[in-house]
């Protein structure tokens, strides 16, 4: 194990070659893609992610931070992670809320997940199956939405408010 220093916000550490961590993540647990995921928890995920799961009111508050790693700042992955974050927001709405997936420049993903919609494993390893370019989990997520909710798609193709509508 080596370390790397990176100013006042280090020391990072390499961790079974994936992208460096901090050396307060360094203890996280790497969360295996077919594992099961617990409310409260932060993991480090098998793309160098971080990904934290809280309890939040009535939803599961899901964060993805990839602290720029640019294998997962593709067009395709921020697209299929947007089509995640539609298939959670379609619960919302017809629930009565509403929530756009947070993204801060795709370096931080930010979803909410209503209780009792999509299960929450199912949702993380959707998010994970991403990370290492798989798509079908998504597909399949988003595809079950619609067949509850209707047509959850953005307005425009390049409306990039995050506005979604149902139909």
């Amino acid at each position: 194990m080596t370390t790397e220093d990176r100013g006042a916000a280090g020391p990072y550490t390499e961790y079974d070659n994936l992208p460096v961590l901090h050396a307060r993540e360094a203890g996280l647990p790497l969360l295996h893609p077919y594992g099961t995921v617990a409310v409260s928890g932060r993991y480090v995920t098998p793309g160098g992610g971080r990904l934290t799961v809280k309890k939040a009111g009535t939803h599961f508050q899901i964060t993805l931070d990839h602290l720029g790693c640019p294998a997962q700042l593709t067009e395709e992955k921020n697209a299929l992670f947007k089509r995640l974050g539609l298939a959670a927001e379609g619960h919302c709405l017809q629930a009565g809320c509403r929530h756009h997936v947070a993204d801060a420049g795709a370096v931080l993903r930010s979803f909410q997940l209503r209780t009792g919609s999509i299960d929450l494993t199912a949702f993380v390893r959707a998010a994970l199956a991403v990370e290492l370019g798989d798509e079908h989990p998504v597909d399949r997520l988003l595809q079950d939405t619609e067949a509850l909710v209707g047509p959850v798609r953005r307005a425009d193709p390049q409306d990039e408010d995050g506005n979604a509508s149902v139909g």
